[in-house]
Order: C-alpha cells, then structure tokens, then sequence
C-alpha cells in the first residue's frame, strides 16, 4: 500500500525566513483596535458572569458532599466531576451563560441514578435558598439546571470499565459518555496549553464568525481551540502573536487548505496524533476553505468592520459580491463535488481509518 504522506499548506508567518517581505509591516492599529471592540460585545457582562459562577460554585459543593459524604444517598457514587467546555476555558460568549460539568459515576449510569441525582442536587439547592426560582430539564446526556440568569448542564459519564457493562434500555447512551470523556481530557489540555489571554480572545472572535458565516460552522469547538492555540503560539521564535496577526493568520491557514484533504492540519493531542479535521466530510472541509479565501480577501482590501460584523449584518459578504475601496471582490465558490457511487469521502487508501462517533448536537456538549 502506497504510504500517506500528507502536504504541509502555505503559512506566511513560518515561511517568512524563506519568503522574506518585500514591504515592511504595516501597522494595524484600526484592526487590532476593531478586533478588542468586538471581543468586548462578545464577553459576558460582570453580572452575568458573577450568576454563572454562582451558581456552578454551589451545584459543585453539592457534588463535593454526594462523593465524600453520600449519607442516605445511595442511588449513584461519584468517582469525581469537573468542569468543562467555554466557561472552564475562559472562552464563553454573551448571551449563552451556560456552564458544563462532567459528572464520572463510579456506579453504572442508569437513568434512574441519574434522576435521583438531578432530584438530590436540586432539592439541596432550594435548601439552600428557597426563594431561588430554579428549573431542572432531564436531558440524555444528565440534566441541566437554570436559574433566572444562568444554567448549568451536568453531564454524565462513568469510568471506563463500566462502558462494556451498558444497557441501551438501562443505561444512557454510550458514545455519549465517551464524548463526555473526551470533554474532559481537552478541558485538561487547554488549561496546560491555551491559557494565554490572546488564545481565548481570538476563540470568542472566531466563534462569532461561525454564528454569522455559515461556512464555517462545520468546525467543531474542539477544533476552533486547537486552531486559534496554533495560529497564537506555533511561531518559529515560540513567541505568541498580536491579535491582529493571529486573526489574519487563521483565515490564512484555513484559506491554503489546513483542513483540506490530505493536507497535515492540526494533530489532535487527545486522540493519538490523528488529524483532527477528518471528522469533517469533503463537503464541508472545501465550505471552510471557501469562505475562509473570501472573507481573507474582504479582510485584505479593509473590509475588517464587515467581516467582525461591526457593521450590522454583512453576512451576505461570502454570498454576493462586493466593492471595498474601489476593488471588486467575487465570493469563492465551491470547488468539491460529490459523485452518487462515492461512499467513504476520505479516509479510504492511504489513510488512517477514523473511529466511530455518533453525532452530538453543539448545544448538548461543547467538547
């Protein structure tokens, strides 16, 4: 079999040794000053961040009991929680004051545990404050609870062993918990990888652009962190970026096919090294590269206010044409098409075989 070797796509800032610049840079100050404007929009408020952690401070002194003094509770043990997803990391947006919280059960996960679990914390935190309006939501990945201005979404999981044991009539769903898992160790490697202020702001930015771009949306938030940490800290000197630079140089990657087929992309550091685009299909990896190239050109004639979204609602800047400064600039178009006989879009010779996960909805966990 003929050997996999993947190709490494054009990325200005480790080719500037070998492509020197004929123009010295030029300063950014509008776009650095536009890029902090719109993270400040995007960053919950003082309030709503004091609610948010509230409320996850007191549901994890209630966890804390459950696993080190159970009492009468004897429906489930926990073998540990913690928490994960964009309030962990430091990257949550306005308007979705939501925290996650990986609850491990050493016990096997059957929803009954997991209903008296939810009833158990609930009730201690109406003890807690009984004027408090809180609202718990079952859900099949564990529950949630919310209160007037904040939520928190418990997510079970189990330890391993305790995967091969499962009842699909008992039991939650297991691919679930691998992916609650999976939560877990990229909540670990982001706070020994990706603490750096610069990381998390250009998270939030390319976030943003997921919700007004629809190209984009095929990556998932496990992969927009791995993204924004390399574009900020792989530089030749090991030195991190400005924010201008590393903003700019996430549509440049993205636009010379990072996440294309066969290119190198970014290894995952939690699952072995595999290239953590692959979960993507050919359809949506060529609708990344696509918008990617129209929104780098639109940002490279001083449309930035439009691609930030800083002028209202310019989505329509990847779909139609427009004029910036006098320079027409045409949408790319797509350049991928799908064969009715195709079955497996990529990972079929010469490449590693991608295991199986079932699909989970952004809002359930953000992993």
């Amino acid at each position: 079999m003929k050997p996999f070797i993947p190709h490494i796509p054009f990325d200005p800032i480790v080719g500037e040794q070998a492509f020197p610049r004929v123009k010295p840079n030029v300063e950014e100050t509008d776009l650095t000053n536009a890029l902090i404007e719109r993270n400040t929009q995007l960053t919950p408020t003082a309030p709503m961040q004091t609610a948010i952690l509230n409320l996850v401070t007191r549901i994890s002194g209630i966890l804390d009991t459950i696993m080190l003094a159970p009492g009468n509770f004897e429906a489930a043990q926990i073998e540990e929680f913690r928490q994960v997803g964009s309030f962990k990391k430091g990257t949550m947006m306005r308007k979705n004051n939501v925290a996650d919280l990986v609850v491990t059960l050493r016990t096997l996960p059957t929803r009954e545990a997991v209903s008296q679990l939810s009833k158990k914390v609930i009730d201690d935190l109406k003890t807690q404050n009984p004027r408090e309006a809180l609202t718990l939501f079952p859900k099949p990945s564990g529950f949630e609870i919310s209160s007037r201005d904040a939520s928190v979404r418990v997510l079970i999981s189990t330890i391993p062993p305790n995967l091969k044991r499962l009842d699909p009539t008992l039991h939650l769903d297991g691919k679930l918990m691998m992916q609650h898992m999976a939560a877990v160790r990229h909540a670990r490697w982001f706070e020994e990888n990706a603490q750096h202020t610069t990381v998390k702001v250009l998270i939030r930015l390319v976030r943003d652009l997921q919700q007004r771009f629809p190209g984009l949306v095929h990556m998932s938030p496990w992969i927009v962190d791995l993204l924004c940490q390399f574009a900020v800290m792989k530089t030749p000197s090991m030195q991190p970026l400005a924010i201008n630079v590393a903003f700019r140089r996430v549509l440049q990657l993205l636009s010379a096919g990072l996440f294309l087929p066969g290119s190198l992309g970014i290894p995952d550091p939690c699952e072995g090294g595999q290239r953590c685009h692959t979960v993507m299909s050919l359809e949506e990896q060529d609708e990344v590269c696509f918008t990617a190239q129209t929104l780098l050109r639109v940002l490279a004639h001083g449309g930035y206010r439009q691609v930030l979204g800083l002028d209202g609602n310019a989505s329509e800047i990847v779909s139609e044409m427009s004029v910036l400064n006098g320079i027409v600039v045409s949408p790319s178009t797509k350049v991928y098409e799908k064969h009715d006989e195709e079955v497996v879009p990529e990972n079929t010779e010469n490449e590693e075989p991608m295991p199986e996960a079932a699909p989970v909805k952004q809002e359930e966990v953000e992993v």
